[in-house]
Parts: C-alpha cells; sequence; structure tokens
C-alpha cells in the first residue's frame, strides 16, 4: 500500500453508445476504461478503475501523472 496518498485530479472522457451506456475512460491511464447504465453508475465505477490502475503505477509515473496541468 501506498503511503501518504495524493489527492489529483484526472480528466476522464464520457461518451453514449448507440444501446445507451455510459462509457467513461481516463487518457492518461493505459486500459482504464468502464461502462454505466446510467451516468452517476459509470462515475462510480471510473473511479474504482481508477484507483485499481493508480495502484499498478509506479511512484515516478505517479508523480508525473499529478504533475500534469
Amino acid at each position: 500500500m501506498k503511503s501518504n496518498p495524493k489527492k489529483i485530479n484526472l480528466p476522464i472522457f464520457v461518451e453514449k453508445d448507440e444501446d445507451e451506456f455510459y462509457i467513461v475512460e481516463c487518457p492518461l491511464l493505459k486500459g482504464c476504461y468502464t461502462q454505466g447504465e446510467t451516468l452517476d453508475e459509470a462515475l462510480t465505477n471510473i473511479h474504482e478503475v481508477i484507483e485499481m490502475c493508480l495502484e499498478d503505477e509506479s511512484e515516478d509515473a505517479l508523480s508525473d501523472i499529478a504533475n500534469i496541468q
């Protein structure tokens, strides 16, 4: 577990597909995307996926991501 967690703001893209599902992606993290039947569900899901993706990143990568503005 990483010590001293920082709050960072990450960009996300949201779109609605042809089946009316919301697709959400965080372009700064490879493979970080999800979907939901509602926007609230999709946003909840992307928060969970972002947490999982960040756990897999190195400290240097996390520092680089946190410094992107």
